[in-house]
């Protein structure tokens, strides 16, 4: 890693919270995904402040599903986390008790439409990338990780090419069979980690990329046109990412979440006291 990449400042995450999260039902009729809690803060709170302990407080939200209470979480955040004094008469006015909610963030609240994919999403929230901004972060508002977003972006500059990935080997949920053939040559209950790796959603593109490989008149998933147009160019490299990864993809795995952050044993939160890490 040369000193000129190591000291580049970080550029801005876009997280993609438009979508309606169907399998995680019974909690999304009354919240939006990424506003599901882990303890006392959304998940989507839990994501930012992993980019956060690198340094990076610009944040752009890709909104559509219930748009209105990602509003009104942030327009009301620091009364949601301090003691607050509403007096009433006269002038209405607003005390806030306590420090808490300080967070330096820039956080920009993107319409990007009720049933809008994820491709267009990216598209319609790029407006809010500044002219410098040549890369930016891109996830999904439903995981978390104790993944080094300062080693993620030096990999994506080392390489050069329009987008870079994290490839990570999410926890088996059922037992795992090695074969050869018919025949078992291994059974393996619930190893800690499948075989295969997958996108982790974690993921650092090139402002170039959007025009290249985003349609402006077709309403696409970026998972599908445009993801399979870059990696038969040659396009997209993967950061393999072997520490601790974890989707909130069901009630599961909700319940899973929050008894790690319950019990104190949220790996996600490794850098978090790091500050502006380097």
């Amino acid at each position: 890693m040369t000193s000129s990449t190591h000291a580049k400042k970080l550029p801005p995450a876009m997280i993609l919270c438009g979508g309606m999260g169907t399998r995680l039902r019974d909690v999304t009729e009354l919240l939006p995904k990424p506003l599901v809690p882990i303890g006392e803060f959304p998940i989507v709170w839990h994501i930012m402040k992993c980019y956060a302990a690198f340094g990076i407080k610009r944040f752009i939200l890709c909104l559509g599903y219930k748009r209105e209470e990602f509003i009104d979480y942030f327009l009301n955040y620091r009364s949601r986390v301090n003691d607050v004094t509403v007096s009433l008469g006269g002038e209405q006015s607003l005390e806030i008790h306590g420090e808490a909610g300080n967070e330096d963030w820039q956080v920009t609240l993107a319409n990007t439409g009720l049933e809008t994919k994820t491709g267009g999403r990216i598209r319609k929230a790029a407006k809010y990338l500044n002219a410098e901004d040549h890369d930016f972060f891109l996830t999904y508002g439903d995981g978390v990780a104790d993944l080094n977003m300062r080693k993620l972006f030096d990999f994506h500059l080392s390489h050069g090419k329009m987008l870079s990935c994290s490839a990570v080997q999410p926890a088996a949920r059922f037992g795992e069979l090695a074969l050869q053939g018919n025949r078992v040559l291994r059974f393996e209950e619930k190893p800690a980690h499948a075989q295969g790796y997958i996108n982790g959603g974690f993921m650092v593109a090139k402002k170039s990329m959007i025009e290249k490989y985003i349609s402006a008149t077709e309403d696409q998933f970026f998972e599908s046109q445009p993801i399979d147009k870059i990696v038969k160019d040659g396009e997209m490299q993967a950061y393999r990412h072997e520490g601790f990864w974890q989707c909130m993809d069901n009630p599961r795995e909700y319940q899973l979440l929050n008894e790690l952050w319950r019990q104190g044993q949220a790996p996600w939160t490794k850098y978090w006291s790091l500050g502006n890490t380097k």
